[in-house]
């Protein structure tokens, strides 16, 4: 699998949005969810893993970052050349459709403002959400993209692969719960061959999921899992909602009729969803071609799904 051997920081941008955040009661959808709100809510299974994979390894068969046109010395945040805007962009979008989400844009103003950021955290080598003026290459845009993004100490398609694990943040998964919003979108996306800034918060997007999980029900690429420097294994599988109440979550996971445990936590609230938990595997890691069967009581209405790992080799 492509990923990183190295371990880049990165930060979640953590202020509330009330475009996107809430407690709002929104209704299933009804071409992925069950719409009882006695019986469980269920999300479908059916699908081709063969589209499954052909979707992962076309949107993945170019990963280049593109070359940084600025300068961290002199202060200039030039820009990533193509393909690396776009690539980042298509990663975004590859793991929201396997999440059953809509695609999002990206939008030339954020982008610009994420690229000072970007630079900053660059001229700087360091990330911060609320950069000092005194900061070389301090500028408002950038301290205003700081604000409202995923930051990383990594480029800005590797820093997509890295936001899904989410390493280090398993009190909130907040990189991986805003790109799973949602809400989000327009994106800004901002890099430097060091240093990016994704732009998440102050959403319109059209995303209706009562819940999203991941990894996400259905056929689920196996390398998805091993994208990154660490496993989604190792860091957490997570389900975030902001209709569906979470806080007293139960969860068992059984694959073949055996019971997979797992380590529940309840995670911060508002970041790209109003609540969300963590389940962490105890002692086994997910295998290609079985099912894992996912249940969710405590909840109202319990929450089941099914998902099948399929190697997408």
């Amino acid at each position: 699998p492509t990923g990183t051997t190295s371990d880049p920081s990165t930060t979640d941008a953590s202020t509330t949005d009330p475009t996107t955040e809430g407690t709002t009661t929104t209704t299933s959808d009804p071409t992925t969810t069950s719409t009882s709100t006695t019986g469980p809510m269920t999300t479908s299974t059916t699908g081709d893993p063969n589209d499954v994979c052909a979707r992962w390894l076309g949107d993945r068969a170019d990963l280049a970052e593109g070359a940084w046109s600025g300068d961290g010395n002199a202060c200039q945040a030039g820009d990533v050349a193509a393909p690396g805007r776009a690539n980042a962009l298509k990663s975004i979008n590859l793991y929201r459709w396997l999440a059953d989400l809509p695609e999002v844009a990206d939008d030339p103003t954020r982008n610009a403002k994420s690229q000072a950021c970007a630079l900053m955290m660059h001229a700087n080598g360091q990330l911060s959400h609320t950069p000092p003026m005194n900061w070389k290459c301090y500028s408002g845009d950038g301290s205003e993209a700081a604000g409202k993004s995923n930051i990383a100490g990594a480029p800005g398609v590797e820093a997509i692969d890295l936001y899904m694990a989410d390493p280090g943040n398993a009190t909130t998964f907040g990189h991986r719960r805003w790109i799973l919003s949602n809400g989000l979108g327009p994106v800004g996306i901002g890099s430097t061959s060091n240093y990016s800034c994704l732009w998440v918060i102050g959403g319109n997007g059209g995303g209706n999921n009562a819940y999203t999980a991941w990894p996400a029900p259905g056929e689920f690429p196996i390398q998805a899992m091993t994208a990154s420097w660490q496993s989604v294994d190792q860091t957490g599988w997570t389900i975030q909602s902001s209709a569906i109440d979470l806080k007293a979550a139960q969860v068992k996971i059984t694959m073949d009729g055996a019971d997979k445990p797992v380590t529940v936590a309840q995670l911060q609230a508002n970041y790209g969803s109003s609540q969300a938990i963590s389940m962490v595997p105890q002692g086994w890691t997910s295998q290609a071609g079985k099912t894992y069967s996912v249940a969710v009581s405590g909840v109202n209405p319990p929450i089941q799904y099914d998902v099948t790992f399929v190697d997408c080799q």
